[in-house]
């Protein structure tokens, strides 16, 4: 129970429906003990009168005797279809306060935990895979639900009834009360030993249940290579063993399931013999009625399902228990970003790395070293080098999607760390070298970087990344919808969106990371020709590998193995002979050709 302990805030929170639901079981139950009572009222009332019945015989009052007495029984008849009546609407009225309050905490725990996927790290995501991200989610909370709403349902249902029950039986006869509920003793025990077993089983199903779900996430959005190596049979075949293992840890769960169930009614019915059979020995001394024997029948009977829904409470319970213990895991897992103030101010675009240094959490791969440099407001800045040479990862500490391992980065003086980051993030115009378009309409992926933005706006800078005829030339132009992760549209096409998008924030700071690889060159000089006109007074950060002559900019690093090896400008690095110069040289003579 110490994972669920972590429920009892949402109970709290909805306490008026579960107070409100916990009455209406008590009351509902009260109906339902009072109906055994008035059976054994009728079948007393029959077998006291039966001998007078048989003494009037042959007489005119026998029949006025059977008219008073059917009366009675009709009178009882009525009495318990009252009581069933009032018992099915206070059942309704139970299952509508806690059934909808278990709904209510399943939609407040899915937009908790979206919430905190949204606050973690990029690091976290790096470790963990979506299908088990999903899983929790969705299936883990499903089984969560199933505890919050049934489980405890039925839980205080049996509570209820059994106070309700045992006080009845108790109040006619001790003895006979004692060995109705012998067996219960041997049933709490199974109870605890097969609980145990259920909850390992549990787990391991939920676990596997996460990995069929990341298997499944992976082709599915890797299809098009899957089809291209013809790997479609393998695929089918790893995904075969995962659920061939899934399947047999269910079976596993299933057979200690269906051991346990028979187990209880056996139980059960044991209690039923022992009442019968002890019950007929009372009767024959007197103390107790036949009408005893029948109610006391019907309330062990009516303990049937109560009893037998304890081992199907105790696996929900542990079924959720392992479910939640997932859960708590990532929602007691703290973000290594955190946002320190609320400050939705300007930002001028003044950059300083001081011998910042970054090696990557999940990894450990050392990333860089000792980068320092200045970038001033409106300054433009070239980061070239070789791939894995860490130019992605300046752009990613700009952003805080990582904190630098050492030294410090400077945004208009103060620490980045100490900057209102939902406001950097917004100030910032990032197209990464991978991007990504959501399942939308292509109006919607542009503004997507400006929540609300008007048509017009769209189109226009649509045309500022040299995409607006394309869209006009697709079936819906902007309406149309673009397939997942973009796999509708062209690399190039993909790469002017997500320019589009990043403009259309107007951001004080514009950081490009290799997003003109896929555009053609006549697209590519349209695109540079603006970035001349919207840059002019902005801080812009381009990390390419080719030199863009359209361009000017105020400074050029050039890294490699994570460290700054030429710094200075077109002219200072040419004369340098470095890398930067072989670069330059190279790319004169492929433009030859």
């Amino acid at each position: 129970m110490k994972h669920l302990a972590f429920l009892n805030k949402y109970f709290w929170q909805h306490r008026k429906l579960l107070l409100l639901g916990v009455f209406f079981v008590f009351i509902s139950n009260y109906f339902r003990v009072l109906q055994p009572q008035a059976i054994r009222e009728a079948l007393d009332l029959v077998v006291d009168n039966l001998q007078l019945y048989r003494l009037y015989k042959g007489t005119p009052l026998q029949e006025d005797f059977f008219t008073m007495l059917g009366g009675q029984l009709l009178y009882f008849g009525l009495l318990v279809l009252i009581l069933a009546f009032g018992m099915g609407l206070f059942m309704y009225y139970m299952r509508q306060t806690i059934i909808r309050m278990s709904r209510l905490i399943e939609y407040d725990m899915r937009q908790e935990i979206y919430a905190h996927y949204q606050e973690l790290d990029l690091a976290f995501y790096k470790r963990n895979n979506t299908g088990d991200l999903m899983a929790r989610i969705t299936e883990d909370v499903n089984k969560v639900r199933m505890y919050l709403g049934p489980a405890v349902l039925y839980g205080v249902n049996l509570a209820a009834l059994f106070i309700l029950v045992i006080y009845a039986m108790l109040a006619v006869n001790v003895e006979l009360t004692i060995y109705s509920l012998l067996p219960l003793p041997l049933l709490s025990i199974s109870i605890y030993y097969v609980s145990n077993l259920i909850n390992e089983k549990s787990e391991d199903i939920q676990q596997q249940l996460a990995r069929l779900n990341s298997i499944a996430q992976e082709v599915y959005s890797g299809i098009r290579v899957v089809k291209a190596y013809v790997q479609e049979t393998p695929m089918v075949r790893y995904f075969g063993v995962a659920t061939e293992a899934y399947k047999d840890k269910s079976l596993s769960l299933a057979g200690v399931n269906a051991f346990f169930y028979p187990l209880m009614l056996l139980l059960v019915g044991a209690s039923t013999g022992l009442t019968v059979y002890i019950g007929g020995l009372l009767v024959a001394k007197g103390t107790v009625t036949p009408g005893n024997i029948a109610e006391f029948v019907i309330y062990v009977n009516m303990l049937t399902w109560p009893v037998t829904s304890i081992g199907w409470i105790a696996s929900i319970m542990q079924q959720a228990a392992a479910s939640q213990k997932r859960i708590n895991e990532f929602l007691k897992m703290p973000t290594a970003i955190k946002n320190p103030v609320h400050d939705p101010g300007p930002i001028t675009g003044h950059i300083r790395f001081e011998e910042v240094g970054f090696t990557y959490p999940d990894t450990g791969v050392r990333a860089l070293n000792n980068i320092t440099f200045e970038l001033l407001p409106g300054q433009k800045l070239a980061i070239l080098g070789r791939t894995g040479s860490g130019k992605t990862t300046i752009a990613d500490l700009l952003v805080r999607l990582y904190d630098v391992t050492d030294g410090c980065i400077r945004i208009d003086g103060k620490p980045i760390a100490e900057i209102d980051l939902n406001n950097l993030r917004q100030r910032i115009g990032y197209v990464p070298q991978d991007v990504f378009l959501f399942s939308d309409s292509v109006a919607g992926n542009i503004a997507f970087g400006k929540p609300g933005a008007t048509m017009e706006s769209i189109e226009q800078f649509a045309g500022y990344a040299a995409i607006h005829e394309e869209i006009h030339s697709f079936p819906h132009q902007y309406d149309t919808l673009i397939g997942e992760r973009g796999i509708t549209l062209s690399g190039g096409q993909k790469q002017r969106i997500a320019i589009a998008r990043a403009l259309i924030k107007t951001p004080d700071i514009l950081i490009l990371d290799d997003c003109l690889s896929a555009v053609d060159t006549n697209t590519e000089k349209r695109i540079l020709q603006y970035f001349n006109e919207v840059l002019a007074d902005k801080t812009a950060i381009v990390i390419t590998h080719r030199i863009y002559s359209l361009l000017h900019f105020d400074k050029i690093i050039v890294l490699d193995h994570g460290q700054i090896v030429e710094e200075g400008t077109h002219d200072s690095l040419l004369a340098q002979k470095g890398y930067y110069a072989e670069m330059v040289e190279r790319q004169r003579a492929e433009e030859i050709a």
